[in-house]
């Protein structure tokens, strides 16, 4: 019985093993890493939402379910329409050489059709939600698929920046779902706050890759001009990040104090860099912390309105 048994476990893990590959190879396309934190984000824009126009998440639940799977979707449907673009210089680096899009394991055909049916489902969900969290969920997949992967990623180090705006718009998009209107400066200074984030960033990540980069022909700042001139460029973003991330000042002495900690500690590394003897390891250090910064930044948000 007891050999039967074990016979019938590994038929069992045998039948199981197409189907769990095939969802890694669909969660990697769709980078669910990426997903997550947008998702984040969205709903950080919605409650404050909520909360600054005193409604009650109970009577906008169908509102609220749209636009969470929507910008799910979108984002989920770009990220696969970038891995299609860009199938022939995933190949070339590390960080994605193991993309199922650039090792076939999924094909072209196959990530593109995902990438369109996944942003043209999320984009009707998002009109459920309401006609403006469509509107800036169709723009921010424009800018990040045809303005970002297609042309300046390949072409101009300005792409980091550019590209900045797509990963800015979620807060947007989860605020117009509730308040379409969009006339709170709430919604807009999570733009910035967001958009300020991603160049030091994205540049850490940079620098940390800066010989796979060069070799896959992507004209990354570090690539084009070099540690100093990224690092100066960072210190920038981090230094005008700090005060705009204090414009929220409406939230509260807890998110205030908590900003100003996580702003400064953040700006303090940045400018370390300009000392550091290993740049590579400060980079490191950098993208680490520009992750937890955003994390903890955005989750402070939605605890200081219970204050």
């Amino acid at each position: 019985m007891r050999i039967i048994g074990s016979d019938e476990q590994t038929l069992e893990s045998i039948d199981a093993a197409p189907w769990k590959k095939m969802v890694h190879d669909v969660l990697t396309t769709v980078k669910i890493g990426i997903v997550n934190s947008n998702l984040m984000t969205t709903f950080t824009g919605l409650w404050l939402a909520l909360f600054f126009n005193e409604e009650n998440i109970g009577t906008l639940a169908g509102s609220v379910i749209f636009v969470l799977m929507g910008t799910a979707l979108v984002i989920a449907g770009g990220c696969s329409l970038n891995n299609f673009i860009d199938r022939d210089i995933d190949p070339l680096m590390e960080r994605t050489h193991e993309r199922p899009s650039a090792t076939g394991k999924m094909s072209g055909r196959t990530v593109l059709i995902m990438g369109l049916s996944l942003s043209v489902l999320g984009l009707l969900a998002l009109l459920a939600a309401s006609v403006t969290a469509a509107i800036y969920g169709l723009l921010g997949l424009l800018v990040y698929v045809l303005v970002y992967t297609l042309w300046l990623k390949r072409s101009h180090s300005m792409n980091t920046v550019v590209g900045s705006v797509a990963g800015a718009v979620p807060p947007i998009i989860g605020w117009a779902a509730v308040d379409p209107s969009l006339q709170s400066p709430i919604p807009w200074i999570l733009f910035l706050v967001l958009f300020l984030w991603q160049p030091p960033h994205f540049l850490a990540l940079a620098m940390k890759r800066v010989e796979e980069y060069r070799r896959a022909g992507i004209p990354m700042l570090p690539v084009v001009a070099g540690f100093e001139i990224t690092k100066r460029q960072m210190i920038f973003y981090v230094a005008v990040l700090v005060p705009t991330s204090l414009l929220l000042y409406a939230l509260g002495p807890v998110y205030l104090v908590s900003a100003l900690i996580l702003g400064f500690t953040w700006l303090g590394l940045a400018i370390y860099g300009l000392m550091a003897k290993d740049t590579v390891k400060w980079a490191r250090l950098m993208f680490v912390y520009s992750l937890n910064y955003m994390t903890v930044l955005f989750l402070i948000m939605i605890v200081s309105t219970f204050f």
